[in-house]
């Protein structure tokens, strides 16, 4: 539904506010809908329309009752997409709406110029609609039951995708592979002219030398894959005895699944940015002396932290203000890091005045762990009482467990990489020389939990039709976990693949 006049009118004055601070954003189109409109647009993840699934009708039911019981309340929604589309509630009061909309502008902004969303595709809404579309003529050949069924499966490694895949090119070129059994006789020999020199300058020791190398190199020519592939999606799709039609199901949730993929890479920084944006807006253009009270109250919301938690707006909101903040002081570079006076570093302030500019640059080059990793400052942790925490077994209790600046950036750090998840990659799809597909667990001090382990091996054991395998570790143990069909077998290895 458009928006009624009033709204209408407020969405031009804060896109007007939105270009005057500098933000740069796609055309965005605001809808007016209702709660359980907002909750079934939100269940398909922010579009109007996907493939049909019984995971979207749970996702809507836990929102339905989420708001119904008065748990939670979605603001906005709004599309990465060109160009953009934000859904506002209805019955939000109009400060709601003035917060939301300066919060969207930020959104598209970032969508638009952080490198992280350059390779997605900018007209999603119809692929969506397209993908969707294609899905249902599949149940209608084939049966609700058996696509769907497939699709629970591919679902369950659509997080196994290598997210730097747009950035990295891990794959080479495929070249003729060498014959696997054919013996080494031929080898490269220095050249000489002399006949009686050839056994001083090609000896017994370099060509056998070079024979070995040969033969290496043709053993992982034959490798398959030649080296660990992390797109696990993409092995599957292009290797398992697929039909044509579940060939084109899964392509079509991988390319989702690629195109999802940024938002998780820069959550943190995506929604700082909007909230940071949303708070400029607000407080020095578009805020009205008697919204003052209530914008509090619902900016108050939006930033509060629940114990045990990072609340993405608050964290990335305030690291937006420190790095303006320390821009604008001068407060970077070599003589401030060298520097070792604390009355000196508190009054410290150069007058550079490049906050601003800094600001965007950041919001242009970086993602979540690089944002951190370049910006969390041990002043920064110090100020906003940063720590790590874990469960004490003697007193059964959470409890601090560290202050220290480096653990609680390694700790925050890990939490972002992978968003947290583990690192998965094929080594071998002809494991043993059976067609078996192993997989590896790249182990990071985190083991995997067993029932969602053993789920997936299943899930992949259907699409691939042989045994499937992961080695992981257990126990401070090496062990390959492998699913045959009927049996899951759990054997203790001596090395990793």
């Amino acid at each position: 539904m458009p928006l009624p006049a009033h709204l209408e009118k407020i969405r031009a004055q804060v896109e007007r506010y939105a270009r005057d601070f500098g933000l740069d954003f796609y055309d965005t189109i605001f809808e007016s809908v209702s709660y359980d409109e907002m909750n079934m647009i939100a269940a398909y993840g922010g579009f109007p329309t996907r493939y049909p699934h019984w995971k979207f009708g749970m996702e809507y039911e836990h929102l339905a009752k989420s708001y119904s019981y008065g748990l939670s309340k979605i603001y906005e929604l709004v599309i990465n997409n060109d160009p953009s589309y934000a859904y506002l509630m209805v019955s939000n009061a109009d400060v709601d709406q003035k917060m939301v909309m300066a919060h969207v502008y930020g959104h598209v902004d970032f969508f638009k110029n952080n490198f992280s969303f350059a390779h997605t595709s900018r007209k999603m809404m119809d692929t969506m609609a397209n993908h969707g579309t294609r899905i249902r003529r599949y149940i209608d050949r084939y049966g609700v039951e058996k696509v769907e069924g497939f699709i629970d499966r591919v679902l369950s490694i659509e997080n196994l995708v290598d997210r730097q895949a747009p950035f990295i090119k891990r794959r080479s070129e495929k070249a003729e592979k060498p014959e696997r059994d054919v013996e080494v006789t031929d080898v490269p020999r220095l050249k000489t002219d002399r006949e009686y020199m050839q056994r001083y300058i090609n000896p017994d020791e370099f060509i056998e030398e070079q024979k070995k190398r040969i033969k290496e190199e043709r053993e992982r020519a034959r490798r398959f894959p030649e080296r660990p592939e992390r797109d696990v999606m993409l092995f599957v799709l292009e290797n398992a005895p697929l039909e044509n039609w579940e060939r084109d199901v899964m392509a079509m949730l991988r390319d989702e699944a690629y195109y999802f993929a940024p938002q998780g890479q820069t959550k943190v920084m995506n929604e700082g940015w909007a909230s940071f944006w949303h708070t400029t807006i607000m407080t020095q253009k578009a805020l009205e002396p008697s919204e003052l009270i209530d914008y509090a109250d619902r900016h108050a919301g939006t930033m509060g932290v629940q114990p045990g938690t990072i609340n993405p707006y608050k964290l990335g909101l305030e690291l937006f203000r420190d790095i303006e903040d320390r821009w604008n002081k001068g407060r970077f570079g070599k003589e401030w890091q060298e520097c070792d006076s604390l009355a000196r570093r508190k009054s410290w302030d150069t007058r550079e005045g490049q906050g601003r500019k800094k600001i965007f640059e950041v919001r242009r080059h970086y993602n979540d762990v690089t944002f951190i990793d370049e910006f969390l400052t041990i002043d920064f942790v110090r100020d906003h009482k940063l720590f790590t925490y874990g469960f004490n077994e003697k007193t059964n209790n959470w409890e601090i467990t560290d202050r220290e600046f480096k653990a609680v950036k390694n700790k925050l750090l890990f939490s972002l990489t992978n968003f947290g998840q583990p690192v998965i990659q094929v080594v071998d799809g002809n494991f043993e020389n059976r067609g078996e597909l192993l997989l590896k667990h790249v182990y990071e001090g985190t083991p995997l939990r067993q029932d969602w382990m053993r789920d997936t091996l299943k899930s992949l054991h259907a699409m691939w039709t042989r045994p499937v395998g992961i080695v992981t570790r257990a126990d401070d143990k090496v062990v390959l976990e492998r699913f045959d069909g009927r049996d899951y077998k759990q054997t203790e290895i001596e090395t990793e693949p």
